[in-house]
């Protein structure tokens, strides 16, 4: 149960790795019209170009710790699956490793019982036939 334990970690340390792939993707390329409007950028805007930035920014980091959040609460929940199923296989095992030893204690029981019926319905010795003695030939002359 181990692997899927490991098979779990990998899976998250994946999905983890790609997020902040995603992330540093989506920053560059948000940061270029950024870059070009704070030059052109003027003192009369209501709003300056570097405020929108801040809140673009702002906005982008708590997707992105959110998703970081689902990938976590996915790994918890999956390491809690693992448990149960290791869980479930420990109590099966142990189940059947009672139920062979019911199995022997009886095989044995019985092998007791068929031994010593075997041993008292063994026939008394018996003595050896006496040979007959061979026939001599009978020469003619």
């Amino acid at each position: 149960m181990g692997k899927l334990k490991t098979y779990q970690e990998q899976l998250q340390d994946i999905v983890a790795k790609g997020i902040n792939a995603a992330e540093e993707q989506q920053k560059k390329l948000a940061s270029k019209p950024f870059e070009y409007a704070e030059k052109l950028e003027t003192e009369v805007r209501e709003y300056s170009v570097k405020a929108l930035r801040e809140r673009y920014d702002g906005y982008s980091e708590t997707l992105f710790e959110q998703l970081r959040g689902l990938n976590s609460r996915f790994g918890n929940f999956a390491a809690e699956l693992v448990a149960r199923i290791e869980k479930e296989a420990a109590e099966t095992a142990e189940a059947v490793a009672d139920a062979a030893e019911d199995v022997a204690e009886e095989v044995a029981e019985v092998a007791e019982d068929v031994k010593a019926a075997v041993a008292s319905k063994k026939p008394a010795a018996k003595k050896p036939a006496a040979r007959k003695p061979a026939a001599k030939a009978s020469t003619t002359a």
